[in-house]
């Protein structure tokens, strides 16, 4: 079994044009996540425990259940009762809503870190609750989530090949339907896991970093 290296050349253009939708895909459904499981964080922290009830029985529905089973029931189920999206918009909010029910943890556990004498002195001073979350709370629970945000960060990257079953051309539909066509599967297929492996590995070191210099400060 020969390795054509000039297939590989003739190839990465396109390849390469398909890393990008794949990471902007990653980064819409990324930014999705971190609004919806804000959002979810605080409806879980509710007194309101209807609405806590609620939310905790669908984050659980989402998280026990496979994105892959998530996904076409979005594209395949949902436009027989009149909900019909594209394939990608489908996917980045079906990839978001998933990592937003993982995400909204990360967020209770670092809201839940800052420590009671801030909530004891916010009330005090009879401040007002948007101002307590956007300049007392949110800013020091954030510091210590990130190490754990930027890991769903890359898991979530790594789920992007997912959206190729309903029709969405990234890097791995991409490279399928190359190698399909010149019947070259061992080029095309080891430059999508080389090209994974270029932008997740950095990401996973720098993510790293950032946790033991967390841990470091504290």
């Amino acid at each position: 079994m020969n390795f054509d290296w000039l297939y590989v050349l003739e190839i990465l253009p396109e390849l390469l044009d398909a890393t990008l939708i794949t990471i902007r895909i990653a980064l819409s459904g990324y930014l999705v996540a971190l609004i919806l499981g804000l959002a979810f964080a605080f409806a879980r922290m509710s007194q309101n425990r209807m609405i806590s009830t609620i939310v905790w029985a669908f984050s659980e529905c989402i998280r026990l259940t496979p994105i892959l089973v998530q996904l076409f029931f979005a594209y395949y189920v949902l436009p027989e009762i009149g909900i019909k999206l594209p394939a990608e918009p489908t996917g980045i909010l079906v990839i978001g809503l998933h990592y937003g029910t993982y995400i909204s943890e990360v967020y209770r556990s670092g809201i839940r870190a800052v420590s009671t004498g801030q909530w004891e002195a916010t009330i005090a001073m009879s401040l007002p609750r948007p101002r307590v979350w956007l300049k007392i709370i949110l800013p020091q629970a954030i510091r210590p989530m990130i190490p754990a945000l930027g890991n769903y960060l890359i898991q979530l990257f790594k789920e992007v090949p997912l959206l190729s079953t309903i029709t969405v051309y990234e890097l791995l539909n991409t490279a399928n339907l190359l190698a399909g066509s010149s019947f070259k599967y061992l080029e095309a297929l080891t430059l999508v896991g080389v090209i994974f492996l270029a932008l997740s590995y950095p990401s996973s070191l720098f993510f790293k970093h950032l946790e033991a210099k967390n841990v470091n400060d504290y």
